[in-house]
């Protein structure tokens, strides 16, 4: 996965109101931040499921740092 990919995604995640993505599940989660991601630059279908398979494997830590911050 691209390195500018990984950064913006961890800036979205750092930027997005905790208690909103703290109430969603996991499923919830990663459609919402792919989706999110989406609307801030544009990325193809081979990027999207790279991200989707991502942020899966990222969840529990998403949602520590999101714990953390709020």
């Amino acid at each position: 996965m691209n390195p500018q990919l990984l950064r913006d995604l961890w800036s979205l995640v750092d930027q997005s109101q905790s208690s909103y993505l703290l109430a969603l599940d996991d499923n919830g989660l990663v459609h919402w931040l792919v989706d999110q991601f989406r609307l801030s630059q544009p990325i193809n279908k081979a990027e999207s499921d790279q991200l989707k398979v991502y942020i899966r494997s990222k969840v529990p830590l998403i949602r520590d740092l999101l714990v953390q911050s709020f």
